[in-house]
This record gives C-alpha cells, structure tokens and sequence, in this order.
C-alpha cells in the first residue's frame, strides 16, 4: 500500500511537493482553504479585467525549467515566456526616468552615462554574482538546512568566503559605486527579499545576476498560466486536491502525526507536509509538539506587508513599461517605517504593474489593468480612509511622473491590505512573503523543514528554506519531498 500524505496549502510549495511525491508512488491530497490552488498567487477577475492578485515578477526560469525537465516536460509546453524589454522603469523623478534594457551592453553604456567609469566595477559586480548564484541556486539553496554538517563538505568549505555572507549588501554596493541612482537600480531587488539592504548579505547580489543577466520575464497569461500549469502536473499524477477545506488540527499520536482534521472530520495520513505560514501551521499542534515558542515568532524579521490597489482603467493608455517603480521618495524614510520604527510612511515608494500593455486580453477591448503595491511594515492596522490616502497618492503619484491623467478614467479599484493577507493566508502580521532573509535568517538559521518532536511531519514555502519568492518556493517543496524520498524507510 503506497503512504498516504497530506498537504495543507496549494502554493509553489504545495503544488511542488504533491507532484514529486505523487510521482514517486506516495498517494497524496491537498487542502486548501481558499477555493482555488496557487495561494498569494490567485488571480482577480472583475467586469472583464484580469489580474495577478500576488506576484508579478518572472525571474530565474532556470528553476521553472529544471523542475518541469524533472518530469520529462518544460514550461513552453504550458505557457507561452515573454521577455520584457525594458526589463522595467525607474522613475527618480519628474522627467527623470532610466529603463533598463535587456541586452548587458547597453546596461553597460547606461551605467557609464550615469557614473562615468563605472563599467568596470559594474562587470565585476556582475561576474561576482553569477558566481554566487551558480554556487547558491545551483547546489546549496537545496540543502535540507537540518544540521550545520551538510555545509562541512570541501566544495562549500573552498566557495565560503565567495558567497559574501558576512558582508552588507547596502556597504557591498556603495563600495562599488557612488551614484545613486545605480544603487537604487540594484538595490530594488531586495524588495523580494523583504529586507533592509543594510541587514541582507551582499551574497544576495545573486538577485542582480537574476535581473539583468538570466531576465524579467511574463508568463502569458499571468501568474495563472503557472499555477494552472503545476495543478495539471499534479492533477495527471493522481493528486486529490480539496477546496474550501481549511486544515483545523494536526493530530500527533506519541511521536508521530496520523491525521488532520477538516471540517470536524479526521482524515488519517502517514505523512504530513505543512506549507501554510509556518507560526500558522504550528498553531494547529498541541503547544508540546511546536517547534518555537510564541517569543521566537514575535523576534523575527518579515517581509513587508502591504497594500495593493487592482485597478480598472477605461481607456488604454500610451506605450508604457510592464513593470515601473517610483523611487523618487527617500529610500532610507520608507525602509526605516518598515524596519526601525513600525508607522504609515507618509510618502512611500511605489511599484506599479500593467500587465494589459504586455497582454491586452487581459482588460476589455480599449481598457486598461493596473495594480499598484506600497510596502508596508508588517503588524500594521489598515482601515478605510488609510487606504483611500494611499490610492489617492498612488493615482497622483502615477499622473505626475508617468504624465497621464488617469484619475477621471479610473472605471473601479479593489484594495487589498494586511488584513486580507492575514484572513486569506493565515499571514503573520500580514506579512507578504515571509521572513526576511537576513544573516541570521538564512539558510540553516532558518525554521526547520522538520519538526523535531514529530517525524513525520514537515515544513514547506516562504517561512523555511530557501526564502520568499516563486522560485524559492518551489525549491522549498522540492527540498522536503526530496528528503521524504530518501529518508522514508525511517519516517
């Protein structure tokens, strides 16, 4: 009789695991409590506009494409990739805009236009990085992170001082370069990875390597095309997926997990794989059977929360890039709201995507989607009228810089804030995407995919290892089913 596993939560992490497992013979169901699979990756669709309610950022297909490889297929045999070029557009002010091309000789000349002589450095910088990232993302992003020993091997032990894990990002950059507005280029990234570049390793320059040598790309159709992608995977290898099922307890009999229950219902299982926010997923347990004590939840660094604006606009607007951040407020006032003194920023910075001007299917003929993201400090308390100010700068923001009047032609906006992030996701603090990755959150400091009292039950996604983001999220399945695989006679 093939072991029985329970999966709570259909994320990156979830769909991951379920297909691995299931294609190695394990009898696998998920549940999920919302009504569809992907988790913050759902999508919105309202009066015929069509939007990514998560992320919106394809970046390192190179784990897209060694997950579907592992299963004789490829994404193009689902989705359609479209590299954007422009990469995206910085906006540090009124008429003053850089967009980042795709080819790395006219990053080149952009960065010398900048700060003349800088090419050098620049080559250097990315050369360093691609080093880190084919030693990180290529072999040790899939380490298990259970004992400090599996990074006691000679390949680690020769490639340490490589990796830059002592070092600050912010110091690491400004130590290559003077202008500020490169900096705020290679910076942004570290929005994804939800913290503040003065605590981050300058190992996670891997993200510049990511950006500007492997690509910003979109999936047609959005974020969907690459759920719906990974639930047909898991659906054609006999994964049973339930909906509107929100797990209500683990049951641990002695050392060992044999159920959840759901709806009142107990639902028997060999194994059990949490991919729900980690401090949600322990609350389902008995306290004597967590892993960390409510102190150690409070004492972490998350990502940020946010509020998000989906907004349907009744006119198309002038070319414009698919991505555009606004970087024209003070950098270090927004990060310090978020991580030195919790508050509303009053002038935050912006993001904003329009995915309609990529694929215009997705608005209704003449129409246009656009969805804004302010970044926030998690454990904030949104209401109405904080909202309403933030739409209102944001829509301002936009006319002002981008020099398109669009408020007069807004058809409607839904907003979503911490507190959807909490209700939908079970999100501590309304976090995002999960814990920063700070030193002391990264890699083996991070929650264990194990729990250390029960063996058969595990930890998946953006709360464990390897970190937040789509990409990280599916190594996150990958690395736990993959441990399951080779450790069942023990389990």
């Amino acid at each position: 009789m093939p072991l029985e596993v329970i999966i709570i939560g259909s994320g990156f992490s979830g769909l991951a695991s379920s297909i691995i497992l299931a294609n190695a013979g394990y009898k696998v169901k998920v549940f999920e409590k919302n009504s569809s699979p992907g988790g913050r990756a759902r999508s919105l669709e309202y009066n015929g506009f069509k939007f990514d309610m998560g992320p919106t950022w394809y970046w390192m297909p190179d784990v897209f494409e060694k997950f579907f490889n592992r299963f004789n297929t490829t994404p193009s045999n689902f989705y359609e990739l479209i590299r954007l070029n422009p990469s995206y557009r910085v906006y540090f002010a009124e008429n003053d805009y850089v967009d980042l091309p795709v080819e790395l000789a006219q990053i080149i000349e952009l960065f010398n236009k900048i700060e003349p002589g800088s090419s050098q450095k620049f080559l250097k910088f990315l050369s360093e990085a691609e080093k880190k990232y084919n030693l990180s993302v290529n072999k040790f992003i899939y380490y298990p992170n259970l004992a400090l020993s599996e990074y006691l091997n000679k390949e680690f032990l020769l490639n340490v001082l490589k990796l830059n894990l002592f070092s600050s990002f912010q110091r690491y950059l400004r130590k290559n370069f003077k202008s500020e507005k490169i900096i705020a280029i290679l910076r942004f990234p570290l929005i994804f990875l939800g913290g503040n570049p003065e605590e981050l390793p300058a190992l996670y320059s891997i993200m510049n390597y990511a950006d500007i040598k492997l690509g910003t790309w979109y999936p047609k159709g959005g974020f969907k095309s690459v759920v719906d992608s990974l639930y047909k995977l898991a659906i054609s290898a006999g994964v049973q997926f339930n909906f509107e099922a929100p797990v209500q307890k683990i049951i641990v009999r002695g050392n060992k997990v044999n159920g959840v229950i759901v709806d009142k219902e107990k639902i028997k299982a060999d194994i059990v794989i949490a991919t729900s926010d980690y401090h949600h997923s322990e609350s389902l347990l008995d306290i004597e059977y967590r892993n960390y004590p409510p102190k150690y939840w409070e004492s972490r660094v998350y990502t940020p929360s946010g509020i998000l604006f989906y907004v349907g606009l009744k006119k198309k607007l002038p070319k414009l890039p698919h991505h555009i951040l606004f970087f024209d407020e003070n950098f270090e006032a927004h990060i310090n709201s978020i991580y030195k003194k919790p508050e509303f920023p009053p002038k935050p910075q912006i993001y904003v995507n329009l995915p309609s001007q990529t694929e215009p299917e997705l608005a209704p003929e003449g129409k246009e989607c656009i969805y804004f993201f302010i970044p926030l400090a998690p454990g904030l308390k949104e209401d109405e009228e904080i909202k309403q100010r933030y739409f209102n700068f944001a829509i301002e923001k936009f006319e002002n810089l981008v020099g398109e009047k669009i408020k007069d032609s807004i058809e409607f906006f839904i907003s979503y804030g911490p507190s959807d992030f909490m209700k939908d996701y079970n999100a501590y603090k309304g976090n995002c995407y999960g814990l920063a990755n700070t030193l002391f959150q990264t890699a083996i400091f991070k929650p264990k995919i194990r729990n250390r009292k029960i063996k058969n039950l595990f930890y998946a996604g953006h709360t464990t290892v390897p970190g937040p983001g789509v990409p990280p999220s599916i190594i996150s399945g990958t690395i736990v089913s993959d441990f399951i695989i080779k450790n069942k006679d023990e389990i």
